[in-house]
């Protein structure tokens, strides 16, 4: 499919190298859509679209199976990993030998829109190992092993953003079933919004720390000992979430800041003669942080310990200032703690409690809005149009941005690693994601295939997540769709797992299963039933393949009566079902499996796919 812009009414044709021509004549508003057809397999061709004046010439055009790769920041995940602390596994030995010419990718640059946007930003990349490390890690794995299967040219449009909510890649007519995301849809003026954004200045938005260390936000100002904080907010650190009530006063309601945000406080010693170590813990997303106005230590890792080491020239007897100049990039920022300084001969010093803080900057895509000292005022004066720049900020922004400039583009299918955003929210959900997949097909106009990752188990804050896996298996019985289960390759102190090589190879074998006619076991097993005895469960599953079998002891079944207070339960397979007691029970009547924050599924079948996490109550 080509299409684009010309004078209306006007004639544009399309040659390809490898024989095939068509002509269509631009609407009234210049717009122009035309098919050619293709060989199934080849390259590099070459294709020119002609006008009566201008010949466009594209080369190294290959002809090929094209995936759309879309979700949040497991998707976006790049080949190298999150790094420094959350590298892909071999991630050095995997770009080395990233050399497929015939592999492509195309990343759609991170925009978000109130309105449908007709184009995107990106160019297609052909994967070498110079190349490749920027490409989607989960998205090269898929498109290696259908390469590697297939033996023809292979593209993915990698179309994804960490961090984000299922509603945000919906369209508008796909929230009709969700009055409440339309209603806020509909009170987003657009216009207002950019013309508050428009008056501040815009700086670009790190993605390393050394990008961060190199920012300067009025830097050597704050850094001084005697800079005088007083009119900022009191703010109580540490804390799980940097709420707009406690930087913005007089809020009527609060909800999560994201940005540049700047914490000072004043603490007292005794002894200046020893080196310290100062403890803080988690700072969400990026800190750089200073005694006394000398850098003591920097970080970029949302969910990893800050300790660092204070030499005993940097600390003074008396009265000493530390200060903090963080970064969160989206989801809601924290600093959590505990923070204290310890000397060497076992003095502690506890810094936690009210500290000064300034909400510098907010996040729009790539761009700091840097509000500095002199806009606070304005901030207290309006404070709603305060971080509605984010893509969870309004349903639809991404859908518009980033997924319907891509349509009509001839796509094979779909590929899609999200969820972790919505945890917490597992009944709306279950009802959500169907919806954008049939919103999607429907602008489409057919039917794709479309295949998607279970969330891979991680020690979230709550045990909500194993309610979310559920909703995606449930998932399952919207038409032409399958899952890559995950319950075997998590982390449980990352919630992206290093491990992209086993979701991309699982992804491909859904594909070669149920698209290329491959006679394979595609997927782990997934509960289909189950059948109550005296005092024992007999559970069934599809996809059993060659049989179930565990890698050792089964573990993570529960059992439960009417009254539903679970017990853990003892797992055995017998005639290739999972049978499951308990002593505590005496009249089973529900099983699950899985269901906790963090776990490692110990069911699969013999062709080594991993059981999904369930629960038999619909």
């Amino acid at each position: 499919m080509f299409w684009g812009g010309y004078t209306p009414n006007g004639e544009i044709s399309v040659k390809a190298e490898w024989g095939s021509e068509s002509t269509a004549k631009a609407d009234e508003e210049g717009n122009w859509r035309l098919k050619v057809t293709t060989p199934e397999a080849g390259g590099p061709f070459e294709v020119n679209i002609v006008t009566r004046d201008t010949i466009i010439r594209l080369v190294d055009v290959m002809v090929g199976e094209v995936w759309l790769a879309s979700g949040q920041s497991n998707m976006q995940m790049t080949l190298k990993g999150y790094m420094p602390n959350e590298p892909i596994d071999n991630y050095k030995q995997e770009i080395e030998n990233a050399k497929y010419s015939d592999i492509r990718m195309f990343t759609v640059e991170n925009i978000m829109s109130n309105s449908m946007l007709d184009t995107v930003s990106g160019d297609w990349q052909v994967c070498s190992p110079e190349t490749a490390e920027d490409f989607s890690a989960a998205g090269y794995f898929f498109a290696r092993k259908l390469h590697q299967e297939l033996g023809v040219p292979v593209g993915i449009i990698n179309s994804s953003w960490g961090g984000t909510e299922v509603e945000a890649w919906i369209s508008k007519k796909g929230l009709n079933e969700f009055p409440e995301m339309l209603k806020e849809i509909e009170s987003f003026d657009e216009e207002e919004i950019e013309t508050w954004i428009n008056q501040f200045d815009h700086l670009p938005a790190p993605s390393s720390i050394e990008d961060f260390e190199k920012l300067d936000l009025e830097d050597s100002e704050i850094l001084r000992n005697d800079f005088d904080d007083s009119e900022w907010p009191k703010v109580t650190v540490p804390h799980e979430n940097c709420l707009s009530n406690e930087f913005i006063p007089d809020l009527e309601s609060s909800f999560f800041l994201n940005g540049v945000f700047w914490y000072r406080n004043k603490f007292n010693i005794k002894n200046a003669g020893s080196d310290y170590v100062l403890y803080m813990g988690v700072i969400d997303d990026a800190d750089i942080t200073y005694i006394n106005g000398h850098k003591v230590g920097s970080m970029m890792s949302w969910n990893e310990n800050r300790i660092y080491t204070v030499p005993s020239d940097v600390m003074k007897e008396g009265e000493n200032t530390i200060v903090i100049k963080q970064l969160d990039g989206g989801g809601g920022s924290a600093v959590k703690g505990p923070m204290l300084l310890e000397s060497e001969n076992g003095e502690t010093i506890n810094i936690e409690g009210e500290w000064r803080a300034l909400f510098y900057g907010d996040i729009k895509g790539r761009s700091i809005i840097k509000y500095g000292f002199e806009f606070q005022d304005q901030l207290k004066n309006r404070p709603e149009l305060v971080n509605t720049a984010g893509p969870n900020e309004l349903a639809s922004s991404l859908y518009n941005g980033m997924i319907h400039p891509l349509i009509p583009y001839g796509i094979k299918g779909a590929i899609w690693y999200q969820g972790e955003s919505n945890v917490g929210r597992a009944d709306q959900y279950e009802k959500l994601f169907p919806a954008m997949i049939n919103d999607w097909r429907k602008y489409w106009g057919y039917d794709f295939p479309f295949y998607f990752v279970q969330i891979a188990p991680f020690s979230y804050g709550n045990e909500l997540s194993p309610a979310l896996r559920d909703a995606q298996r449930k998932s399952l019985t919207t038409p032409n769709t399958g899952m890559a289960i995950a319950m075997d390759i998590g982390t449980s102190k990352s919630i992206h797992p290093g491990n992209k090589q086993d979701v991309g190879k699982r992804l491909a074998l859904l594909a070669l299963d149920k698209d290329y006619e491959y006679d394979i076991i595609s997927s782990g097993p997934l509960y289909k039933s189950h059948e109550i005895f005296k005092n024992y469960i007999d559970i069934d599953f599809e996809n059993k393949g060659s049989g179930l079998q565990s890698n050792g002891i089964l573990k993570d079944f529960e059992i439960a009566e009417d009254n539903m207070v679970y017990q853990k339960a003892k797992a055995e397979i017998i005639d290739n079902k999972v049978r499951v007691s308990s002593s505590m029970i005496k009249y089973p009547k529900h099983v699950r499996y899985g269901w906790k924050n963090w776990t490692v599924g110990t069911l699969f079948n013999k062709e080594g796919l991993p059981a999904s996490s369930f629960n038999s109550i619909d």
